[in-house]
């Protein structure tokens, strides 16, 4: 066997294990497997973890914008005319979060925290000084004992006669400071002297500053990746007790910041939040890419807060069947000591258009209103968030207080916020890094498929190459007869006698003669 013919064995041979090999693994898809193993074992709420420190001090800064609704016509509005607001914000603060009391419990099957947060003023990200800046809303403290003694005539009587005697109104005009983190409220000063429980300063963000929501129990992800950061009690309880139906009640899902890897599209992400005293849930909306890094976009549906009659599902969040309102906003008085507080997307978005339209000065755009998470789908991270949401006031006739008589029902908007993070560089750098591992992992099947693809073309060359020769050798065998036979047809020579002939002056020579002479 030619050394020609041993290469072409080598390479076949190696060309057919190489592909045999390549498509096996790509089939059986092995090391995409080994690499989702590994990822599960390493993304878990356990001391040592790749993602334990980062989930307990997430290393992204993150910003609070707070926008209020000034009022600028009030007393056209108690004469029945349409409100006219102007919005005014941002007021932004840089929002500091860490995970405190962090303790591994159930036998290290999950671990107990609390989310912590505080907040710091930046003042160039915002529009003014909150400190100085006046806004006009809605006077929340009066409208909350309102609602509290409308059953009474008598209790009613007599707050409206306080309300008259310290000058308490239906809206009033504080510093965004006090709308924020507080003030004393002289009717609610006024009522805690016969009910202590009630607290005397009313503030938006009053006591959030350097507190927690109370504690969780995470799932650590350990049994089951799926498990990851998933919630299974909040200060104590599996279930809420402010609704009237156990899907209203539920607990499900993460708290909003830890999410399992190996995302799918198909599936629903549930956040449970405090502050809307319920779960929610977010669907799959397209595909984006944020410094580098691919993400998922999940934004929630209209379903999560449509009417009931548009779900059926939300009947549960209805405070009584008389107390139900529209598609898009969700009142969240249970939860709020009974105050008529209704939340919402800023500027109404995703609600009926009556909301927005009772409201001059509402312009509710995809853009700038919407709720969205952006999750690289291979570990789960967040690169990018805007959360954003709407506090506001359901106004109307309360009986026992004759200001209110001419109000037609508004669901009045006070502020929305804006709480957004983008993954910073470091963090982006380590989880390209990652997925660059993986991806290479994951297709290194491939690489040997491409290898065995080489082969296959070397192999053809060769191929090539030995039958061209060949096909040459033969040419060669076959034409040589027949070139000799034509020489000889061409001239003939042939001997005069069998012994050479003398010359008797030269001495002996050879005769050359044609064929012809010699015959004639």
């Amino acid at each position: 066997m030619t050394r020609r013919s041993c290469t072409v064995y080598v390479v076949g041979i190696t060309c057919a294990v190489l592909l045999a090999v390549g498509i096996g693994l790509v089939v059986g898809q092995v090391f995409r497997t080994l690499m989702h193993k590994r990822l599960k074992k390493e993304i878990v709420l356990v001391e040592g973890s790749r993602v334990f420190e980062s989930w307990k001090k997430p290393p992204p800064p993150v910003y609070m914008q707070y926008f209020f609704f000034n009022v600028t016509n009030v007393n056209e509005f108690l004469q029945g005319a349409k409100p006219k607001v102007n919005q005014i914000g941002p007021y932004t603060y840089r929002e500091y979060r860490y995970k405190d009391n962090v303790t591994m419990v159930e036998n290290g099957r999950m671990v107990a925290a609390y989310n912590t947060k505080s907040f710091v003023f930046l003042r160039e990200k915002s529009v003014g000084d909150p400190a100085v800046d006046s806004i006009t809303t809605v006077n929340i403290p009066a409208w909350a004992v309102m609602n509290t003694v409308k059953g009474s005539f008598w209790r009613a009587s007599m707050v409206s006669i306080w309300m008259n005697s310290i000058g308490s109104g239906l809206f009033t005009t504080r510093t965004v400071d006090e709308l924020l983190w507080g003030y004393e409220d002289p009717l609610l000063a006024r009522v805690a002297v016969s009910s202590p429980e009630v607290e005397k300063v009313f503030g938006l963000m009053y006591k959030k500053n350097g507190s927690n929501d109370g504690e969780f129990i995470y799932h650590t992800g350990e049994q089951n990746y799926m498990d990851y950061g998933r919630i299974e009690t909040w200060q104590g309880q599996r279930q809420l007790t402010f609704w009237n139906s156990n899907y209203s009640n539920s607990i499900v899902g993460s708290d909003g910041s830890a999410f399992h890897p190996l995302l799918n599209k198909n599936e629903r992400i549930y956040i449970f939040t405090p502050d809307l005293c319920r779960t929610i849930y977010m669907e799959f909306e397209k595909d984006v890419e944020v410094k580098g890094i691919p993400a998922y976009r999940f934004t929630p549906p209209p379903s999560v807060l449509a009417s009931k009659e548009e779900n059926p599902d939300n009947e549960g969040f209805c405070v009584t069947p008389k107390e139900c309102l529209g598609t898009g906003v969700l009142k969240v008085s249970p939860c709020r000591k009974g105050a008529p507080v209704v939340a919402s997307f800023p500027h109404f978005y995703l609600a009926d258009g009556k909301y927005a339209a009772a409201i001059e000065g509402m312009s509710p755009e995809r853009t700038h209103h919407q709720t969205f998470l952006d999750l690289n789908p291979t570990t789960g991270v967040i690169v990018r968030a805007h959360k954003r949401a709407q506090v506001n006031v359901l106004l109307q006739r309360v009986s026992g207080f004759p200001t209110t008589r001419t109000l037609n029902e508004t669901v009045f908007p006070v502020m929305f916020i804006n709480e957004s993070v983008v993954i910073d560089d470091e963090s982006a750098a380590r989880v390209r890094k990652l997925l660059l591992i993986s991806t290479m992992v994951s297709n290194f099947p491939l690489i040997i498929v491409g290898l065995g693809g080489i082969m296959l073309i070397v192999l053809v060359i060769l191929l090539a190459k030995a039958r061209k020769q060949k096909n040459e050798v033969k040419r060669i065998v076959f034409t040589k007869p027949l070139y000799a036979s034509s020489a000889e047809d061409d001239t003939a020579y042939s001997p005069v006698n069998d012994k050479e002939k003398e010359d008797p002056q030269n001495g002996t020579y050879i005769d050359l003669t044609p064929k012809a002479d010699v015959q004639a």
